[in-house]
């Protein structure tokens, strides 16, 4: 199985940037296709961003192009999402996902899951 922790959340002004890190434990990190997803309150699940085992492809929700960038380090077996010119609706949990396979979109081919950290983009 994996560990997945999530980290770096917090609260930002409108146009503000932050950097989520999520570290892996527990296998071997290089075999998981690696995602973010955010769900904010009321709503879905919904992607936001994954990258492949090896590093080499990368996909991103419309709504974050440009703006969001995806990376992993696998000699440090985490993942990061650098969010820059963040937007209220940018407000919502994010979780990072692990996946034997993809690298996916969906949630439902996640095999694994963070704890996820809070996002708030406020004034």
């Amino acid at each position: 199985q994996v560990q997945l922790v999530e980290s770096g959340g917090g609260l930002v002004q409108p146009g503000g940037s932050l950097r989520l890190s999520c570290a892996a434990s527990g296998r071997t990190f290089s075999g998981y296709a690696m995602g973010w997803f955010r769900q904010a309150p009321g709503k879905e699940r919904e992607f936001v961003a994954v990258i492949s085992r090896g590093g080499d492809n990368t996909y991103y929700a419309e709504f974050v192009k440009g703006r969001f960038t995806i990376s992993r380090n696998n000699a440090k077996s985490t993942v990061y999402l650098q969010m820059n010119s963040l937007e209220p609706e940018d407000t919502a949990t994010y979780y990072c996902g692990a996946s034997p396979a993809g690298p996916p979109t969906a949630p439902g081919r996640y095999e694994y899951w963070g704890q996820g950290t809070q996002v708030t983009v406020s004034s």
